[in-house]
């Protein structure tokens, strides 16, 4: 869902408070485009905007179409390209090129469904919003799209005439254990667009000065994971290397949909941790779902290196499944 922030609510805002609003969607790019597929762009019928859709180089441009299609009801697909020559100097680099969907709500994009959008976004449900682009048909889809859905990947589908938008929730990442890793880790997650949460009962590690700022549950992580929930955007690390916290939190974790599962640990603990879990009744497919010890082995010997490592396996589980 980054690559929406907060369009459809700031949208549904402007359209109930009279102000008129038009969403503009990146919906195609070829080049090297700045935004990805799915970035918008909120435009008001007073010309206030917010978002973007190319960094920079054609709000303007789209600004002035949204609004003469706020004012005459109609869907616009704009398309915008700039030859090899002219890309550097107005930020479409390698002569790229970006088709945009001008939406405004109320007469094209109708109000209740992007009402319902948001009700879903904000209950954490994933959810395809689906534009036909010949028909001018609009819905939301909870079934279906299971690649898309797991890729976080908008796009075209039936030769170009349909375009569905996924809105996944944002990201999570439940970092159980408040030792130095997780001071590495924190941080940067949060850089790469995942909602941290730090779980640790032990007063001594969890603490306010170790971690300035950070969300901390000083409960025990079976409780936590249950009061935090955990689901399909979620990935748990666990950190503590005592099975009287990690164990607990696995339980729940295997029983969930979260995307990424990863444990620290020699190969030796891991083997331990395996065995414990398998005379607990969890299933060898089960238990295949964990990365221990975590991380991709890029031979990291610190924390931060080892943060580093973790946050790679995190991306690349959650990009390419594996």
């Amino acid at each position: 869902m980054d690559a929406f922030e907060n369009a459809p609510e700031q949208a549904l805002a402007w359209h109930e408070a009279g102000r008129g609003a038009v969403l503009a969607t990146v919906v195609e790019t070829w080049g090297s485009a700045p935004r990805r597929v799915g970035a918008q762009l909120m435009i008001a019928g007073d010309g206030e905007m917010q978002g973007s859709v190319s960094g920079g180089c054609v709000e303007g441009a789209v600004v002035l179409e949204a609004t003469e299609a706020l004012e005459k009801g109609e869907q616009r697909l704009l398309e915008y390209g700039v030859s090899d020559g002219d890309a550097f100097a107005v930020g479409l680099a390698c002569g790229g090129t970006i088709r945009i969907l001008v939406e405004p709500v109320g007469t094209v994009l109708p109000a209740e469904v992007l009402r319902a959008l948001v009700e879903a976004r904000a209950g954490r449900n994933p959810v395809a919003y689906e534009v036909n682009l010949a028909s001018g048909t609009r819905q939301l889809v909870r079934d279906g799209y299971a690649e898309r859905f797991a890729m976080d990947r908008s796009g075209f589908e039936a030769e170009g005439e349909v375009f569905v938008a996924i809105h996944n929730p944002p990201l999570r990442l439940v970092v159980v254990g408040a030792v130095h890793i997780a001071q590495a880790l924190v941080p940067m997650a949060r850089i790469a667009g995942y909602d941290p949460y730090l779980v640790d009962p032990r007063a001594a590690f969890g603490s306010d000065a170790r971690f300035p700022g950070e969300r901390i549950v000083p409960d025990w992580p079976d409780e936590a994971l249950e009061s935090i929930g955990v689901d399909s955007r979620t990935a748990l690390v666990l950190l503590t290397h005592d099975p009287k916290l990690d164990d607990p939190a696995l339980h729940i974790g295997l029983r969930s949909q979260a995307f990424y599962i990863g444990a620290l640990g020699s190969k030796r603990t891991h083997a331990s941790r395996l065995t414990r879990l398998g005379e607990a009744g969890f299933t060898a497919d089960q238990l295949d779902r964990i990365h221990g010890p975590v991380g991709l082995d890029l031979g990291a010997a610190s924390p931060s290196e080892i943060a580093v490592a973790i946050l790679a396996e995190m991306t690349r589980v959650l990009r390419r499944g594996a």
